[in-house]
């Protein structure tokens, strides 16, 4: 399968980028030294399917990645894709795959179930862009789904816990916090799924752990030897978990702790050199 691929230099892109290529496909990477930013109009004759990664937003911040500047973030994001996709559907791509967010989802009440069907929700900018950036998708009527994940971690020079172990390791206060997590080779390996499906959903939930910080760090202190205190444990009263029944139809199994665990070496790496 020939495929383009946006956002190939960030953490998301960066996995499936390298799980494309392991797979046997052929990659196309759009980015700015091939010429292409969000807001232009690529043409994609010849290629399969269209993988869209790219975000523009401030360094480490999705929701509230707009900074003071709402309006270029929105020209950037939901117009910038809108464009991307008209021009993949005019070039004849048959099958998109969106990378969006839970954020779609940030305004139901807490006691809602974050199913795959749940209309969208949206509290802020974010959200927003994403939620109309998969209404156009849908709208387009070819095999296009959109991918709401959740938080994604893996290795890479500027991973997302970076900063997070070189405070602890410092014996910095950490600010107690639970969230849900999903490795980015995961991540790459449900989409890979996707291409291979005849008929693909318009919309699946991607999330595979409930994350402490407490628990985290516990980790980096068994690998590391660290005296520094643990926080203490978040509140988890108005955390929501996705359903993920859909990937999970299909076979897709996330590694779990398990992988954390295997994976939190590789990280530290980098958090040793701050």
């Amino acid at each position: 399968m020939r495929i383009a691929l946006t956002g190939a230099g960030g953490i998301v892109g960066g996995f499936a980028l390298r799980a494309a290529r392991s797979a046997g496909h052929e990659v196309t990477v759009l980015d700015r030294r091939g010429g292409y930013m969000l807001g232009h109009a690529p043409d994609l004759s010849g290629h399969d399917a269209l993988i869209h990664c790219a975000f523009a937003h401030r360094p480490g911040r999705y929701r509230g990645g707009e900074g003071d500047d709402p309006e270029t973030f929105r020209r950037a994001n939901l117009d910038g894709t809108i464009r991307l996709f008209d021009a993949a559907a005019g070039s004849g791509v048959g099958r998109i795959l969106f990378l969006s967010s839970r954020a779609v989802h940030d305004g139901h009440p807490p006691d809602i179930e974050l199913t795959e069907d749940l209309p969208t929700r949206p509290a802020n900018l974010y959200g927003e862009v994403k939620a109309r950036a998969e209404e156009h998708l849908r709208s387009l009527g070819l095999h296009g789904t959109s991918i709401r994940a959740t938080g994604i971690y893996g290795p890479g020079p500027a991973h997302k816990w970076r900063d997070l172990f070189a405070d602890y390791l410092a014996g910095r206060t950490i600010t107690p916090r639970v969230g849900t997590e999903l490795h980015g080779g995961d991540l790459a390996d449900a989409m890979l799924l996707l291409l291979g499906q005849k008929a693909p959903p318009s919309s699946v939930n991607a999330s595979d752990l409930v994350l402490d910080r407490h628990d985290l760090l516990a980790e980096v202190r068994r690998v590391t030897g660290s005296t520094s205190p643990l926080p203490p444990r978040a509140d988890t009263a108005t955390l929501r978990v996705l359903k993920c029944d859909r990937l999970t139809a299909m076979g897709w199994r996330p590694g779990g702790f398990e992988k954390l665990h295997k994976t939190i070496p590789e990280m530290l790496d980098r958090a040793w050199d701050l």
